[in-house]
């Protein structure tokens, strides 16, 4: 058996091809939830915990945290100008260069709060959806190609559950 990559502990994320109701409904349910999940694992972290990485070379529990709020904002928006606009180009960004700006040695505290606040938005805002909405598209230009909102829920459906694994393999390794 081979050993499981440990950049994507849950496996690539595979866009489904049909999505139902209740795939949206435990999609949804992954973003209530996940500020809450995250806040649990780091909570009262000292700064060796911080600073553990779930694999060599990878982002540390802090860069974790503070990436998956920015990653969330993003996503959050990008919903917002699908549901007002028609086939918005959303604005890609360097994830990379983002987590090695200087915000990224903060506390994981505002990361956290923005969590928090952001998910419990883009909750509402995807529970007062209408059926047609989630057909709506949006064009990532870095792509090349257009996100329907019901795949880029299930995507971020994923990267929750991805970064999830990350923070839990880091707490765990001895790096």
């Amino acid at each position: 058996m081979m050993d499981q990559d440990p950049r994507y502990p849950i496996g690539d994320f595979k866009a489904p091809e049909v999505i139902s109701d209740q795939d949206r409904e435990r999609f949804m349910a992954t973003i209530r939830s996940f500020p809450a999940l995250v806040e649990d694992l780091v909570k009262g972290l000292d700064e060796a915990a911080l600073a553990k990485t779930y694999r060599p070379g990878g982002w540390s529990v802090r860069q974790l945290v503070h990436h998956v709020a920015d990653s969330h904002m993003n996503s959050f928006i990008r919903f917002k100008l699908t549901t007002t606009e028609d086939n918005p180009t959303i604005k890609p960004y360097y994830e990379d260069r983002w987590a090695e700006q200087p915000d990224y040695l903060l506390p994981v505290e505002p990361s956290l709060k923005i969590l928090s606040g952001v998910h419990a938005r883009w909750v509402e805002l995807l529970e007062n959806l209408f059926s047609d909405d989630w057909d709506k598209e949006y064009i990532h230009p870095g792509y090349g190609k257009t996100y329907r909102l019901d795949v880029a829920l299930a995507l971020y459906d994923w990267h929750c559950r991805h970064h999830l694994a990350h923070l839990r393999n880091a707490l765990l390794s001895a790096s």
